[in-house]
C-alpha cells in the first residue's frame, strides 16, 4: 500500500521482503473496449471476393494437389495446439488474475492526529491508498468484492473507498467501525460494494479520523464477477477460450538465458547474442533460472505454498523478471484455467533442483487423487471435489544441459512411472535429430529465431526419426527487429513453422507460441500475443494466426503436393468436423511469404462428399508486413472472411502476397445426391 500525509506513518512488515511502489500514469479514455474480440461474420454479411491483391506487380502459379481420400488421412494428436504461461509481463499477476490490489502485504497505519483536540485531521481524514497495478479498473454498476484483514487494540472508525487516482471522484464507499478491544485479534472483514461511477485508472484509498494504530493484512480488491467465477479476468479468458486450446502449459516457461544454446533450443545464431543482451538489460545482468525454479532456490514456484486460502498464501518475488507475486494465480488456479477454457494441463516442475519426487507426486495427488485422499481432500475443499485431468508433466525447463539434469531425471521419471503409469512425461533433451539415452514420452523443443529462419524451419521435422518419444515444441517464436512489439511479419513466418508442425504431426504432439500475455505497462519480452492494460486489450497478429489452427487438434491430415517455383510457398490440408453444427469441412490453409500474388490452381481428388459453395469460405489474414495492432488500432491486422463462390474439387485461387489463408470447404454428407459438385 501507498500513502502519503504527513498526519500517517505507514510501515511494511517483515512479510513484505521487497515492497513495490508503482507510479501511477495518464490514461486514455478515447478507445472502446473490447473490440479486438473478433468474431467471424454470418455467412449472410460475408464479403464476396475471389482474392485480395495488395500492391501487385508480379505473379507466379503453383498447383496443389489434395489427396483427400479417407485411407490416405491420418489423426493429427488430440492436443496439438495449446498455449504456454508464464508469469512474465506481469500475465498473472496485474494480468488474468483479476485482483485489483498490488502487493497485498501486511501494514502498521499509525495516525497521529484525531477527530478533536489540538490535532485534528484534515476534512475527509487521513490515509493510505493503493493504486493497484498501473490503475484499478472500475465499472459503473459492478459489485467489487473488498476483503481485508484487520487489528487494532484502539477503536476503528476506518473509510474505505474506492476513487479516482487523485481522489476526487468517489465511486464506492464502506466503512469498518468498532469498539475498543473488539478487533485487537486479526479479524477478517469482507464488503461488498457497487459502484456508482467508471474510471479506468481508480485506487483503493483507507482513511479516518481517529487516533491510534492500525494494522492491515491481505488487503484484496476483486470484480465480483469474474470468468465463469473463478477469479479470471473476463475478457482475457475468453481470449484463451477463443482460440480452443488443447493444454495449458504452466508455471512458467522462458528463462532468461532464453536465447542463448541451450541443448533445447534452436536458435538463429545471427540474433542470439543481440536477444540475449536485449534480455540481459531488462533483467540488470541477472542469469540463469525459470519462473517454476526462480534463480534462486527461496524464489522458486512451490505449488504448496500457493493452495489454499489466499491470505495463507506466503507469495513470493519473481526473481526472473523482477516483481513480487502473491499467488493468488497458484497450482489450484492454474489447474482450474485449463479447465474453464476447455484445456488439458501441463505442469512443468522444478527438475530435482530444489524439490524431491516426493513433492511432485504430492501435487500429482493434490490435482488427480480422489477426495478421500491427503492432498485431494485439501482440494476439495477449495471447492473442486472432482479430480483434474493431470495428464502431463515435464521435468524441468531448459535443464537439459545441467549437470544433474539426467540424474534427477530418471529418478522423477521413475517415481512418476511408477505412480501415475498413464502419465506422458517431457524430457529437457532434444530428440529431433538422433535417439534419446533416457525414457520419455515426449521431448521439449523451443524455437526462437528470426522471421525468415522461422519460415524456413517449416521443413526442420521433415527428417526426424519417425519412432521414439514424439516433439512438444513448448515454446516458438519470431525475435529480432522484425518482429516489433508483434508484427504481421512474425504472424507470417509463424504461421509457416506450424504448417510443417502440421505436416509432420506424426512425431510433433503438440506446439504452443510463447509469451502468451504482455500487460503494456510493464514489457519485458517482445512479442507477445495478447496486449492489455487494466482495462483494453487486443491480439497481436500472432493471436490471430493461432486461430487458423485451431481446428487442427484431433483432425484428419490430408497429404497434398505443393508444385511451386517459389520456396515463399507452403500448404496443408485437413478434413475437421465443426461441433456447433455437425458439418465436415476440408480446410486448405495456404501461407504466402512472398511479395508476389500466386495464381494457384487446386485439385482435390478422392473425396467421396460434394463440396457445397454455398457455406465454404476463404478466410484470409494479410496487410504490411510491419504492420501492428494496438490500443488505437487493435483490428489494423484479423481475419477477414470471404465467400467462395466457386468452391469445389476443382478451383482456381488468387493468393495474395504475404498472406494466411484458410479455404473452407463445406462437405455434403455422402449420402446426399442433391447438390451438384461445382
Amino acid at each position: 500500500m501507498s500513502g502519503g500525509k504527513p498526519c500517517v506513518k505507514a510501515t511494511a512488515t517483515k512479510r513484505d521482503p521487497l515492497p513495490i511502489r508503482m507510479s501511477v500514469g495518464s490514461r486514455s479514455d478515447g478507445h472502446i473496449r473490447g473490440r479486438s474480440n473478433y468474431k467471424l461474420p454470418a455467412p449472410s454479411r460475408l464479403r464476396h471476393s475471389r482474392h485480395i491483391a495488395l500492391g501487385l506487380e508480379d505473379s507466379q502459379t503453383a498447383t496443389l494437389s489434395v489427396i483427400a481420400s479417407p485411407g490416405q488421412g491420418r489423426p493429427i494428436p488430440e492436443h496439438m495446439f495449446g498455449i504456454s504461461f508464464e508469469e512474465i509481463n506481469h500475465a498473472g499477476a496485474g494480468g488474468i488474475w483479476a485482483e485489483l490490489v498490488c502487493n497485498r502485504v501486511a501494514l502498521r497505519m499509525e495516525i497521529l492526529c484525531d477527530d478533536d483536540g489540538p490535532n485534528i485531521c484534515p476534512s475527509g481524514g487521513v490515509g493510505i491508498h493503493n493504486p493497484g497495478y498501473w490503475g484499478m479498473n472500475i465499472e459503473r454498476g459492478e459489485i467489487y468484492k473488498i476483503a481485508l484483514h484487520v487489528k487494532s487494540n484502539d477503536s476503528i472508525d476506518l473509510y474505505i473507498s474506492l476513487t479516482s487516482s487523485d481522489g476526487l471522484q468517489n465511486l464506492a464507499t464502506t466503512d469498518i467501525k468498532s469498539n475498543t478491544l473488539d478487533m485487537s485479534q486479526w479479524t477478517k472483514v469482507e464488503l461488498l460494494v457497487r459502484a456508482s461511477g467508471t474510471n479506468v485508472n481508480s485506487r483503493l484509498q483507507l482513511k479516518t479520523n481517529k487516533k491510534g494504530v492500525i494494522w492491515l493484512d491481505q488487503v484484496s480488491v476483486m470484480p465480483l464477477e469474474t470468468y465463469k467465477g473463478h477469479g479470471f479476468r473476463k475478457d482475457l479468458a475468453s481470449m484463451l477460450a477463443d482460440l480452443k486450446p488443447q493444454f495449458l502449459r504452466f508455471p512458467g516457461r522462458s528463462d532468461n538465458n532464453e536465447t542463448t544454446s541451450l541443448g533445447n533450443d534452436v536458435i538463429d545464431p545471427q540474433e542470439a547474442q543481440q536477444a540475449f543482451e536485449i534480455v540481459e538489460a531488462n533483467l540488470g545482468g541477472a542469469k540463469g533460472g525459470s519462473y517454476a525454479e526462480g534463480g534462486w532456490l527461496n524464489n522458486a514456484f512451490r505449488w504448496r505454498d500457493t493452495i489454499g486460502p489466499w491470505e495463507e498464501r506466503p507469495g513470493h518475488f519473481n526473481d526472473i523478471w523482477k516483481y513480487w507475486v502473491d499467488d493468488g494465480l497458484g497450482f489450484y488456479e492454474f489447474l482450474q484455467l485449463a479447465e474453464d477454457i476447455g484445456a488439458d494441463p501441463l505442469w512443468v516442475i522444478n527438475a530435482g533442483i530444489s524439490h524431491n519426487d516426493q513433492d511432485t507426486l504430492d501435487g500429482i495427488e493434490f490435482a488427480r487423487g480422489d477426495s478421500g485422499s491427503k492432498w485431494g481432500c485439501i482440494r476439495a475443499a477449495m471447492g473442486h471435489s472432482d479430480p483434474f485431468l493431470l495428464n502431463y508433466i515435464a521435468i524441468g525447463n531448459q535443464d537439459c544441459s545441467m549437470r544433474n539434469y539426467r540424474g534427477n531425471y530418471f529418478r522423477f521419471h521413475s517415481a512418476i512411472k511408477k505412480a501415475y503409469p498413464d502419465i506422458k512425461v517431457i524430457s529437457n533433451c532434444d530428440g529431433s535429430s538422433g535417439y534419446l539415452d533416457h525414457p520419455a514420452d515426449m521431448y521439449d523443443v523451443h524455437v526462437y529465431a528470426s522471421a525468415d529462419s522461422m519460415f524456413s524451419m517449416s521443413h526442420y521435422f521433415d527428417w526426424t526419426p519417425r519412432v521414439g518419444p514424439k516433439a512438444l515444441v513448448s515454446e516458438y517464436a519470431v525475435t529480432g527487429s522484425g518482429a516489433g512489439k508483434g508484427s504481421f511479419l512474425a504472424a507470417l513466418a509463424q504461421a509457416g513453422f506450424l504448417i510443417g508442425l502440421e505436416r509432420n504431426s506424426d512425431v510433433v504432439e503438440m506446439a504452443s507460441n510463447a509469451p502468451l500475455f504482455v500487460n503494456d505497462n510493464d514489457r519485458r519480452w517482445n512479442p507477445d500475443a495478447i496486449v492489455f492494460d487494466s482495462w483494453r486489450h487486443y491480439g497481436t497478429p500472432s493471436y490471430w494466426m493461432q486461430h487458423f489452427f485451431k481446428e487442427s487438434s484431433g483432425a484428419i491430415f490430408q497429404p497434398s503436393n505443393l508444385q511451386s517455383t517459389s520456396s515463399k510457398l507452403v500448404a496443408s490440408a485437413i478434413r475437421w468436423t465443426n461441433s456447433d453444427n455437425g458439418n465436415d469441412y476440408l480446410k486448405i490453409k495456404i501461407v504466402n511469404y512472398g511479395g508476389d500474388l500466386v495464381n494457384l490452381k487446386i485439385s482435390v481428388t478422392g473425396l467421396a462428399n460434394h463440396v457445397r459453395a454455398l457455406g465454404s469460405t476463404n478466410t484470409i489474414l494479410t496487410g504490411k508486413l510491419t504492420d501492428e495492432n494496438s490500443f488505437s488500432n487493435p483490428e489494423k491486422v484479423v481475419p477477414i472472411v470471404y465467400m467462395l463462390p466457386n468452391a469445389g474439387k476443382q478451383m482456381n485461387v488468387s493468393v495474395s502476397p504475404y498472406s494466411i489463408n484458410a479455404l473452407d470447404l463445406l462437405l455434403a454428407p455422402e449420402s446426399s445426391t442433391a447438390v451438384t459438385d461445382i
